[in-house]
Protein backbone atom coordinates (compact mmCIF):
# COMPACT_ATOMS: atom_id res chain seq x y z
CA UNK A 1 0.00 0.00 0.00
CA UNK A 2 2.86 2.40 0.82
CA UNK A 3 4.31 2.19 -2.68
CA UNK A 4 0.90 2.75 -4.29
CA UNK A 5 0.24 5.73 -2.02
CA UNK A 6 3.57 7.30 -3.05
CA UNK A 7 2.79 6.68 -6.74
CA UNK A 8 -0.67 8.21 -6.35
CA UNK A 9 0.83 11.35 -4.83
CA UNK A 10 3.95 11.53 -7.02
CA UNK A 11 2.78 14.69 -8.77
CA UNK A 12 2.55 16.71 -5.54
CA UNK A 13 5.82 15.82 -3.78
CA UNK A 14 8.14 17.67 -6.17
CA UNK A 15 6.23 20.96 -5.79
CA UNK A 16 7.93 23.75 -3.90
CA UNK A 17 4.87 24.52 -1.75
CA UNK A 18 4.29 20.91 -0.68
CA UNK A 19 7.98 20.39 0.12
CA UNK A 20 7.89 23.51 2.32
CA UNK A 21 4.60 22.36 3.88
CA UNK A 22 6.16 19.02 4.86
CA UNK A 23 9.45 20.60 5.95
CA UNK A 24 11.40 18.80 3.22
CA UNK A 25 13.64 21.75 2.49
CA UNK A 26 13.82 25.38 3.49
CA UNK A 27 12.59 27.72 0.82
CA UNK A 28 11.37 24.81 -1.26
CA UNK A 29 14.87 23.50 -1.73
CA UNK A 30 14.68 21.31 -4.78
CA UNK A 31 11.01 22.14 -5.19
CA UNK A 32 9.44 22.78 -8.56
CA UNK A 33 7.52 25.91 -9.46
CA UNK A 34 4.80 25.95 -12.09
CA UNK A 35 1.21 24.87 -12.56
CA UNK A 36 1.18 21.97 -10.08
CA UNK A 37 2.80 24.13 -7.41
CA UNK A 38 0.28 26.93 -7.99
CA UNK A 39 -2.68 24.53 -7.72
CA UNK A 40 -1.40 23.01 -4.47
CA UNK A 41 -0.59 26.42 -2.95
CA UNK A 42 -4.00 27.91 -3.85
CA UNK A 43 -5.82 24.83 -2.54
CA UNK A 44 -4.04 24.92 0.82
CA UNK A 45 -4.38 28.71 1.16
CA UNK A 46 -8.14 28.68 0.67
CA UNK A 47 -8.85 25.58 2.80
CA UNK A 48 -9.94 26.17 6.40
CA UNK A 49 -10.89 22.57 7.24
CA UNK A 50 -10.98 19.16 5.58
CA UNK A 51 -13.27 16.13 5.66
CA UNK A 52 -12.15 12.60 4.84
CA UNK A 53 -13.39 9.05 5.16
CA UNK A 54 -12.04 6.48 7.59
CA UNK A 55 -10.24 4.47 4.90
CA UNK A 56 -8.29 7.51 3.75
CA UNK A 57 -7.46 8.36 7.35
CA UNK A 58 -6.30 4.79 8.07
CA UNK A 59 -3.97 4.82 5.06
CA UNK A 60 -2.67 8.29 5.82
CA UNK A 61 -2.18 7.70 9.53
CA UNK A 62 0.54 5.23 8.59
CA UNK A 63 2.11 7.45 5.91
CA UNK A 64 1.87 11.06 7.13
CA UNK A 65 4.77 12.58 9.01
CA UNK A 66 4.25 13.63 12.64
CA UNK A 67 3.46 17.15 11.38
CA UNK A 68 0.57 16.04 9.14
CA UNK A 69 0.28 18.12 5.94
CA UNK A 70 -3.17 19.64 6.55
CA UNK A 71 -2.44 22.36 9.17
CA UNK A 72 -6.20 22.76 9.73
CA UNK A 73 -8.90 20.77 11.51
CA UNK A 74 -9.76 17.49 9.73
CA UNK A 75 -13.10 15.76 10.28
CA UNK A 76 -12.99 11.99 9.74
CA UNK A 77 -16.32 10.34 8.87
CA UNK A 78 -16.36 7.05 10.75
CA UNK A 79 -18.48 4.71 12.84
CA UNK A 80 -15.69 4.50 15.42
CA UNK A 81 -15.71 6.66 18.53
CA UNK A 82 -12.31 8.15 19.17
CA UNK A 83 -10.92 11.22 20.93
CA UNK A 84 -9.48 13.99 18.74
CA UNK A 85 -5.91 13.34 17.61
CA UNK A 86 -3.78 16.48 17.76
CA UNK A 87 -0.67 16.73 15.61
CA UNK A 88 2.01 19.43 15.56
CA UNK A 89 1.49 22.29 13.13
CA UNK A 90 -2.23 22.85 13.61
CA UNK A 91 -3.73 19.58 12.36
CA UNK A 92 -6.29 18.00 14.66
CA UNK A 93 -8.27 14.99 13.48
CA UNK A 94 -11.84 14.95 14.81
CA UNK A 95 -13.80 11.71 14.47
CA UNK A 96 -17.46 12.18 13.51
CA UNK A 97 -19.69 9.14 13.78
CA UNK A 98 -23.10 10.62 12.98
CA UNK A 99 -22.92 11.16 9.24
CA UNK A 100 -21.47 13.23 6.42
CA UNK A 101 -23.86 16.12 7.09
CA UNK A 102 -22.63 16.53 10.65
CA UNK A 103 -19.00 16.26 9.56
CA UNK A 104 -19.57 18.97 6.94
CA UNK A 105 -21.39 21.24 9.41
CA UNK A 106 -18.54 20.94 11.90
CA UNK A 107 -15.95 21.53 9.15
CA UNK A 108 -17.81 24.62 7.89
CA UNK A 109 -17.90 26.04 11.39
CA UNK A 110 -14.17 25.41 11.85
CA UNK A 111 -13.30 26.81 8.40
CA UNK A 112 -15.07 30.14 8.93
CA UNK A 113 -14.93 32.10 5.67
CA UNK A 114 -12.50 29.65 4.06
CA UNK A 115 -13.33 26.52 2.04
CA UNK A 116 -13.98 23.01 3.29
CA UNK A 117 -12.04 20.41 1.33
CA UNK A 118 -13.48 16.92 0.92
CA UNK A 119 -10.12 15.16 0.79
CA UNK A 120 -11.34 11.66 -0.04
CA UNK A 121 -11.40 8.75 -0.44
CA UNK A 122 -13.62 7.87 -3.34
CA UNK A 123 -16.59 6.53 -1.35
CA UNK A 124 -16.69 9.64 0.83
CA UNK A 125 -16.48 11.99 -2.16
CA UNK A 126 -19.25 10.04 -3.89
CA UNK A 127 -21.47 10.30 -0.82
CA UNK A 128 -21.02 14.10 -0.71
CA UNK A 129 -21.59 14.47 -4.48
CA UNK A 130 -24.82 12.43 -4.36
CA UNK A 131 -26.03 14.44 -1.37
CA UNK A 132 -25.60 17.62 -3.42
CA UNK A 133 -23.03 18.96 -0.96
CA UNK A 134 -20.13 19.62 -3.36
CA UNK A 135 -19.91 23.03 -5.03
CA UNK A 136 -16.63 22.55 -6.86
CA UNK A 137 -13.92 19.93 -7.08
CA UNK A 138 -10.54 19.36 -8.60
CA UNK A 139 -9.45 15.97 -9.87
CA UNK A 140 -5.78 15.06 -10.23
CA UNK A 141 -5.24 11.82 -12.13
CA UNK A 142 -2.39 9.42 -11.45
CA UNK A 143 -1.85 6.10 -13.24
CA UNK A 144 -2.15 3.96 -10.10
CA UNK A 145 -4.65 1.28 -9.14
CA UNK A 146 -5.51 0.36 -5.56
CA UNK A 147 -6.98 -3.14 -5.84
CA UNK A 148 -10.24 -2.85 -7.72
CA UNK A 149 -10.57 0.75 -6.54
CA UNK A 150 -13.67 2.82 -6.06
CA UNK A 151 -14.80 4.54 -9.23
CA UNK A 152 -15.26 8.18 -8.37
CA UNK A 153 -18.36 8.71 -10.51
CA UNK A 154 -19.90 5.24 -10.26
CA UNK A 155 -23.31 5.53 -8.70
CA UNK A 156 -23.59 9.29 -9.20
CA UNK A 157 -27.23 10.25 -9.66
CA UNK A 158 -26.90 12.09 -12.99
CA UNK A 159 -30.44 13.47 -12.62
CA UNK A 160 -29.39 15.29 -9.45
CA UNK A 161 -25.79 16.23 -10.26
CA UNK A 162 -24.74 18.58 -13.04
CA UNK A 163 -21.08 19.02 -13.87
CA UNK A 164 -19.58 22.04 -15.52
CA UNK A 165 -15.94 22.21 -16.53
CA UNK A 166 -14.43 25.34 -15.02
CA UNK A 167 -10.81 24.75 -15.98
CA UNK A 168 -8.57 22.15 -17.55
CA UNK A 169 -4.82 21.90 -17.30
CA UNK A 170 -2.22 19.55 -18.64
CA UNK A 171 1.34 19.44 -17.40
CA UNK A 172 3.89 19.86 -20.12
CA UNK A 173 7.09 17.88 -20.31
CA UNK A 174 5.59 14.75 -18.75
CA UNK A 175 4.05 11.73 -20.40
CA UNK A 176 0.27 11.87 -20.73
Amino acid sequence: MGQQWRELQQWVFPTRFFRENLGLGEGGEGGEEGLDNDIVRRTFERTGASVMGKRMFDAGELMWPEDAPFHTPVFVVTHEERDPWERPGGTTFHFVNDGVGTALDRAREAAGARDVRIAGGGATILEYVNAGLVDEFTVALSPVLFGSGIRLFEGVDADRVALEQAAWTRRSGRPT
